[in-house]
């Protein structure tokens, strides 16, 4: 499913508007953004959770040369599924 779907979806499931379902779904996403720039975390229960988790910097490989590269250190976004999530999918 991708957003237009996804938008599609919501609008029919909840008897809203497209564009209503539109603005609902990108104001979630930008919370959703805003939230995980500034360090937090995000809890849905039963759904799930995201977070932000430091990367250490690393030793590579190129894989067509084989040259050792420096990766730098970066920000990594984690999702971590809720128990009703889970059950449902299995």
């Amino acid at each position: 499913m991708n957003k237009t779907e996804l938008i599609d979806a919501m609008a029919a499931d909840a008897g809203v508007t497209k564009a209503a379902a539109k603005k609902a779904l990108e104001s979630f996403l930008g919370n959703v953004e805003k939230t995980l720039k500034e360090g937090g975390k995000i809890s849905l229960v039963g759904f799930g959770s995201w977070s932000v988790s430091e990367r250490a910097a690393r030793e590579g490989r190129n894989p067509q040369t084989g040259a050792t590269i420096q990766i730098a250190a970066k920000k990594v976004v984690k999702f971590k599924a809720g128990a009703e999530l889970s059950d449902a999918v299995n």
